[in-house]
């Protein structure tokens, strides 16, 4: 049987199972429409709207502010509380819900089958972890269904309504396919792109969590997904949630065939479900009705149907399906890639034996690690090499003569956390990252050994370690962003906690007493530190240590000149002494490159600046550079500065409302947990053509 059929007969099983399950809960849907009549707005249980205000709350994804109005008015009971904060959700959104969604969006995929010649989208899948696809069990039934069928991300219109060139990939089920007909899903790994990163590392990845609180009866839900094989649309808003079942949940959103296999958000861009099915409309023998209330036939066509609800599988329910799975060690470390909300890891269940996955043993790219150090972590035991050898590995690279004419000079200026590695993989890394937003723009690509790349890592390690009153130390693991040991010195501790409380103001922090008058659970004992460090992690897609460590290093370097020129000595060692310089700063580099154009030599007529996950416009930070404010260099002949609304670094951007003639503002998406990092800003298409339009003059 050809794969379309077994997807079509499956398919209509599974709506019968819905209407099924539709007509069972008619009590509980009655009971909940005449709540919502009488004027209750989320009509679900105490402990279920409990769990999900704390949710809300613990991740700060309602404004602290929006809910001290919400509460503040008249005493309330904790249901009644619960209620506003919920309300307070779902009637105004942060401006950050839009790029979430459109974040979300880029892990959303359409398949299509293989068949008799031709390619015939048959659903819709998602990926939740870097390798990791979830669909449904209807649109691949069997991993002999999923070599016929490959998948196409970025299949969608842009921003002027024009169609975008997707991105195909294949189906890998001897790396992996789980897949269960009863609560109708399949999950498959993506083989990786021609570049070798897996797919979640380019188009990002949903973290499935198997914890309460994601959704109550009476929210609005989101669906995006590849309706009829269309282009990728959304369905937000006038979608609410009716019933919640042990495994399933019925909700009433506008959803079509091709729909099967999409992720079911909550406001906060979490899934709650997998789309499976729509719910009929049936007679009292279960036959599927037609909205002109005759009996639907196979030719009417699925538009002809009376559709009363739609029904997804619970996020709950498949992780907990999968979790009693028995696995191979390589597939539940897999699984385990999922993240620790999934709650797969190893420790979950009894392991068979089996080789790891490739992409864990021997990753192409090596991804940032969530939580840093500021000094390098003993290498793992190997032939030692002399100081003087190893010295001289990690010295500046200088670009090969006659790159770009000879004449233009691309120069990388990294970040903080770079000590210890080796500039050449750093350097190959970045212009991996370029290459693919070159490629995506449609211009030629750069070979690493044109690029110039300074290396400053050891020396801002060495040097801040020489400066202060007592060594760094490396931070342990269970160590919260409150007790990373913050600059030594009080002029160095006061510029960080200005950086830092500016950032927290600048994304709307309430004031402590505010805070603690209406005892929302935002203050307490973990100090003002820890509060702006967390309510920044709360808001963006870094966690507290990231945002912690790299403002740290920022206030160090601003506060002590002579960790300041010792870092810009060392970067002017590996520099052009002429010509024009297109400069990519990133983080930390963008602000010792601001410094570094009023040092370049003479020779260096013009610098086209590319900023990118920049603290470029805090007022703590601009104030302290070489420049003595807000102010472009001379030299700089364009600027480009790229920023990411989830990156907690560049939160002070835009940076056109500070600076005087200052820069191009471009807001970009990057990938999920990889907010901050460089390779996800330089593999935008618009990054890259303003960094390869001026090397091509």
């Amino acid at each position: 049987m050809a794969t379309t059929e077994r997807s079509r007969d499956e398919r209509e099983r599974q709506l019968a199972a819905a209407a099924e399950r539709y007509g069972e809960t008619s009590d509980e849907r009655r009971a909940v429409e005449r709540q919502r009549d009488a004027g209750v707005t989320f009509p679900d249980s105490q402990e279920a709207l409990a769990a999900r205000a704390a949710r809300l709350l613990d991740r700060h994804a309602v404004p602290a502010a929006m809910v001290v109005e919400a509460v503040r008015a008249e005493p309330l009971s904790a249901p009644a509380a619960y209620e506003r904060i919920l309300g307070a959700s779902k009637e105004l959104q942060a401006w950050s819900f839009l790029p979430r969604g459109a974040r979300a969006a880029r892990t959303v995929a359409r398949i299509s089958v293989r068949e008799n010649g031709r390619e015939l989208p048959i659903g819709t899948g998602f990926l939740v972890s870097p390798n990791l696809l979830l669909t449904n069990h209807h649109v691949l039934t069997d991993a002999e269904a999923a070599r016929q069928c490959f998948v196409e991300f970025e299949a969608q219109v842009s921003v002027d309504n024009v169609p975008q060139a997707p991105t195909r990939l294949e189906f890998d089920p001897d790396g992996f396919f789980v897949a269960d007909e009863r609560l109708d899903f399949a999950l498959v790994r993506v083989a990786p792109g021609p570049d070798g990163r897996p797919p979640g590392d380019t188009f990002g990845w949903n973290r499935l969590s198997a914890q309460t609180g994601k959704l109550v009866i009476g929210e609005p839900v989101n669906v995006i997904g590849h309706p009829m094989g269309r282009l990728k649309e959304i369905a937000v808003r006038d979608n609410v949630a009716l019933v919640r079942l042990d495994d399933f949940v019925h909700y009433r959103t506008d959803t079509e065939p091709g729909n099967s296999g999409s992720p079911v958000f909550n406001d906060q861009w979490e899934v709650v479900a997998l789309h499976h099915s729509g719910v009929p409309r049936t007679d009292d023998q279960g036959r599927v009705l037609r909205r002109d209330g005759r009996v639907w036939q196979h030719g009417d066509g699925d538009d002809a149907i009376d559709w009363v609800a739609n029904e997804g599988v619970r996020v709950s329910s498949l992780l907990k399906h999968l979790a009693a799975l028995p696995l191979t060690s390589r597939e539940r470390l897999l699984l385990a890639e999922m993240g620790p909300e999934a709650q797969l890891g190893l420790a979950e269940a009894a392991v068979a034996p089996g080789p790891a996955p490739a992409s864990l043993l021997s990753p192409v790219v090596a991804a940032p690690a969530t939580v840093v150090s500021p000094v390098a972590a003993p290498a793992p035991a190997a032939a030692p090499r002399p100081a003087a050898e190893a010295a001289a590995a990690r010295a500046g690279l200088r670009a090969r003569d006659g790159a770009f004419g000879g004449h233009r000079h691309l120069v990388f200026l990294h970040g903080r956390s770079q000590e210890g590695k080796d500039p050449e993989r750093l350097r190959r890394e970045w212009a991996a990252g370029l290459n693919q937003g070159l490629v995506r723009a449609g211009l030629p690509t750069v070979d690493p050994a044109d690029v110039w790349f300074p290396y400053y890592g050891d020396t801002l390690v060495r040097s801040l370690a020489e400066h202060e009153a007592v060594p760094r130390v490396v931070e342990a693991p269970t160590a919260t962003a409150a007790e990373v040991v913050a600059p030594v010195t009080p002029s160095a501790r006061a510029v960080y906690e200005e950086i830092v409380g500016e950032a927290a103001t600048k994304w709307n922090m309430p004031h402590e007493r505010q805070l603690a008058t209406e005892r929302i659970g935002l203050s307490g004992v973990v100090g003002a530190l820890q509060r702006q460090l967390s309510w920044l992690a709360a808001r963006s897609d870094l966690d507290a240590w990231a945002i912690a460590l790299v403002l740290r290093d920022v206030a160090a370097y601003l506060d002590d000149r002579r960790v300041r020129d010792e870092v810009l000595d060392r970067v002017l060692e590996t520099m052009p002494e002429a010509g024009e310089v297109v400069l990519v700063g990133h983080s930390l580099g963008s602000v010792v490159g601001m410094d570094l154009i009023t040092r370049l030599s003479p020779g260096v007529q013009f610098v086209h600046l590319t900023t990118a996950g920049s603290p470029l416009g805090l007022d703590s930070v601009y104030s302290r550079l070489l420049v003595g404010g807000p102010k472009r260099p001379d030299k700089v002949a364009d600027w480009l500065n790229a920023w990411c609304p989830t990156d907690a670094v560049a939160i002070g951007c835009p940076l056109g409302d500070d600076w005087a003639d200052g820069p191009t503002d471009l807001a970009v998406l990057n990938a999920r947990d990889r907010a901050h990092h460089i390779v996800e800003y330089l593999a935008h298409a618009e990054v890259a053509r303003s960094i390869g339009g001026r090397l091509g003059g």
